[in-house]
């Protein structure tokens, strides 16, 4: 794939959301918006479990928000079984100021990202190319 294509891709993405009690689903969103040379839509459902494979064809990413785990294990062990079985890439995002991230969803992302926005699009834009 040529550079110029990544760069006018619009990336569909799922950003888990729910129970968020430090806002970092916030705090997110505003990182990817604050980059204007990234371009990307986002996705919901209110069950992931039974979106099925019309929704799932569509999405490019799925960025678990790590700090936001304990509190919505099944949405997130929801998303988890939905990568696995459309094949989509795990962008894990360490809780807002920590370092430590879940060692289940560890195992099962293409990448772990802090929160720099830089870092965050480099993620999103190759996280396909980590999965091989």
């Amino acid at each position: 794939m040529f550079e110029e294509d990544k760069d006018d891709k619009i990336y569909n993405l799922i950003i888990t959301n729910g129970i968020d009690k430090n806002r970092e689903y916030g705090q997110f969103t505003e990182k990817l918006f604050s980059k204007t040379d990234f371009l990307w839509k986002e996705s919901m459902s209110p069950a992931y479990a039974t979106a099925g494979e019309e929704f799932f064809k569509k999405v490019d990413r799925i960025i678990l928000l790590a700090g936001l785990y304990k509190d919505n294990k099944q949405t997130f062990d929801d998303l988890v079984e939905a990568a696995e079985k459309y094949n989509i890439p795990l962008v894990l995002v360490r809780p807002y100021g920590l370092e430590e991230v879940p060692e289940e969803l560890e195992q099962k992302a293409a990448t772990i990202v802090g929160w720099n926005a830089n870092c965050i699009v480099d993620s999103i834009k190759n996280s396909d190319e980590m999965m091989e």
